[in-house]
């Protein structure tokens, strides 16, 4: 049997998804989290009839006429692919809304169970809904549930109604003749009819408090929260507060203990491999795998802490507001509002928040949207962020929210160029978006959060991040005759050869070193492996205690055998964060713009982009420490300036597409 959960946006259906299967898919309070449907089969322990169930997670949609891409995908599904039982997720709190969709779904002859979620907020707020009565009225089985609890939930019944319907005829209670569909005023009136049904049907059931002249604390967080000039700062506040715990607290405490145990493997590793053992598979095996894969690995306590903050962010309903603060500002750039939720969504990760960006209707928004996306710091990113802060500026927690709001404004800037370059006006988009009620937090679903997230984690370090480091380890021990490197002859390398053409043209930015253009290069294929590079080709094997780790071979700290100042340092961490995400994440670009020049153009929009942001930081940095401009500022400016002059002329170019398309006036 196959059974899809259908609802609209925000009303709860991951969370059930997720409880009935046992499998912990992302979930957000907040609309727009599914962009694509997912499968799981039934628990055991709910699924009394000892079947094969398959449960699929369809993205939320409003409508069976989609307006959006993801509404299209649970169209098209519930149509064609035929599941055997249609289970609507319906927010309680919401009935009115909820039930159009219903009506709809009722229609195509389907089995249907209506899964009454969110009942527990109902009781809160004095609501009382005749579950028994709208059963009778809509003509199936409706069973009132709370997917967020783990007991007295309603799951196991509702499983149960969806097996005890299978294969039976659903009957529609209301259905509408004659419908042209090409018609927008036919379309229209059906809608108001069905919406006069729907209104009717909750006005039986439903005994509803509503107390118009009442503030209630909801609205009184978001005058605050959500204040069009307060939010803002209350946003850079409250990811500076994230952060501190983060890089400098609690995590940086867990940190250090998860070292210990690298350390204590390394060594344990060190004393199997015995004296007689080839140097270089002991040089491989000790600082290629375990030296450069236990950099990264060592700030998955980092990682994970802040993972867990954000995912109480989400699940309060704050991160929903942010999405509102930031509209004002996008809708001015020519993006749409809902522009916001892939670039949140892509703090977890760049690719699916650039799959998110489907649910953007208008398509140079949505193209526009993808290729911004990557900007945002996602987790793979985080790494690189609590390495530079932990090592250059004392886990300042300043430098990770800088990071993000710099993002931002370069996000806002980028936005303006692009909608020249595409010679378009600004477009006019409304963004209409349920905002969820605050809540307390689950602990529990932020720590599934994060332990889902960390397991990614890990399947990368031990996959993609081994492999690459293992491979520099070998690049750089052999020159292209296949001969051992002798030491101190490290720049002969087959690695050093390869980075070196790249470091020159790095030397305005601050970083002209072979080994760190290596760490950038090897950083496209997973942001990780800047850390697990820079590890490899440096010899170090611990970055998260400086005090303890920062020694080589007795002599000089991390910061020094990097030979970074701190400007250069803060311009490499922009770098490395602004230009090109890893492959796979240019992937998802290509498969969501659907245009071979945009994703070109947008991964040498991003080369750009993160060049410029590198010189501005490192040149101004070193005039403000030392009273001089940087390395290389002429030739760098040279480039910069080439940069600025092409983008201008694709700019001009855009502006006279725009005024050949204009009509000029009689």
């Amino acid at each position: 049997m196959k059974f899809a959960l259908t609802g609209n946006p925000n009303s709860g259906k991951t969370t059930l998804f997720n409880a009935i299967t046992g499998q912990i898919e992302h979930v957000g309070n907040w609309p727009g989290v599914t962009i694509d449907k997912k499968e799981g089969y039934i628990k055991k322990s709910l699924n009394r009839a000892n079947a094969s169930i398959t449960a699929v997670d369809l993205p939320g949609a409003y409508s069976m006429s989609p307006f959006t891409s993801e509404e299209t995908i649970t169209s098209e599904f519930v149509k064609n692919e035929k599941p055997d039982v249609i289970i609507n997720i319906v927010d309680a709190t919401n009935l009115n809304r909820s039930l159009f969709f219903t009506t709809q779904l009722l229609e195509l002859g389907t089995p249907v169970v209506v899964a009454l979620n969110k009942s527990d907020l109902t009781r809160k707020k004095d609501t009382a809904i005749n579950a028994a009565r709208l059963s009778a009225l809509l003509g199936c089985p409706i069973i009132e549930t709370v997917s967020v609890s783990d007991k007295d939930n309603g799951l196991e019944k509702l499983i149960a109604a969806a097996v005890d319907v299978y294969g039976k005829k659903q009957k529609a209670p209301f259905h509408l003749e004659n419908v042209d569909v090409t018609d927008r005023k036919s379309v229209e009136d059906a809608d108001k009819k069905r919406y006069a049904f729907v209104n009717d049907i909750v006005s039986k059931v439903e005994d509803r408090k509503i107390m118009s002249r009442t503030q209630t604390k909801q609205d009184a967080a978001d005058r605050i929260l959500a204040h069009k000039w307060l939010g803002l700062p209350i946003f850079a506040v409250i990811m500076w507060a994230v952060f501190s715990i983060s890089l400098t607290y609690v995590g940086a405490y867990l940190a250090d203990l998860f070292v210990g145990w690298i350390d204590g493997l390394y060594v344990l590793a060190e004393g199997a491999l015995g004296e007689n053992v080839s140097p270089l598979l002991s040089s491989l095996l000790l600082d290629g795998i375990i030296g450069g894969v236990g950099a990264v690995v060592g700030f998955l306590p980092l990682i994970m802490v802040l993972f867990f903050m954000l995912a109480l962010l989400e699940d309060c309903g704050y991160m929903a507001r942010v999405a509102v603060i930031m509209d004002r500002f996008f809708k001015k750039v020519g993006l749409s509002g809902r522009s916001i939720i892939p670039m949140i969504i892509g703090t977890g990760c760049a690719i699916p928040g650039i799959m998110a960006t489907r649910t953007i209707k208008d398509e140079r928004q949505r193209r526009t949207t993808a290729m911004l996306t990557p900007f945002m710091p996602c987790g793979a990113k985080l790494p690189v962020i609590a390495l530079f802060a932990g090592v250059f500026f004392e886990d300042a927690a300043w430098v990770g929210t800088s990071m993000y709001f710099l993002a931002i404004l370069l996000i806002i800037m980028s936005a303006l160029i692009i909608r020249k370059i595409t010679g378009e006006e600004k477009v006019k988009s409304y963004f209409i978006m349920e905002l969820p009620e605050y809540r307390f937090p689950s602990i529990k679903r932020a720590t599934v959060s994060m332990l889902s997230r960390g397991k990614a984690f890990i399947i990368k370090a031990a996959t993609i991040i081994l492999l690459c480091n293992a491979l520099i380890q070998i690049m750089q021990t052999f020159n292209w005759s296949f001969q051992v490197v002798a030491e101190g002859a490290e720049s002969t390398s087959i690695l050093a050869s390869i980075a070196s053409p790249f470091a020159f043209i790095l030397i305005p930015l601050g970083f002209g070193a072979w080994q760190l253009a290596a760490a950038a290069i090897t950083g496209f294929i997973a942001k990780e492996n800047v850390v697990g590079t820079l590890a490899v080709v440096y010899g170090i094997t611990n970055f998260i205690d400086t005090e303890e780790l920062a020694l080589i071979e007795g002599a000089s700290s991390v910061a020094g055998v990097m030979g970074l100042t701190s400007a250069a340092a803060l311009a490499y961490l922009a770098f490395n964060l602004f230009t090109p995400p890893c492959f796979a994440a240019i992937g998802a670009m290509n498969a969501e713009m659907e245009s071979k020049s945009w994703v070109f153009g947008a991964v040498g929009f991003q080369l750009s982009m993160g060049y410029v942001v590198a010189f501005v930081i490192y040149q101004l940095g070193t005039l403000i420490e030392s009273n001089t401009l940087g390395h290389g500022f002429v030739p760098g400016l040279i480039g910069v300036a080439l940069i600025v002059a092409t983008i201008a002329a694709l700019m001009r170019k855009g502006d006279r597409l725009q005024n050949n398309l204009i009509p000029e006036k009689a």
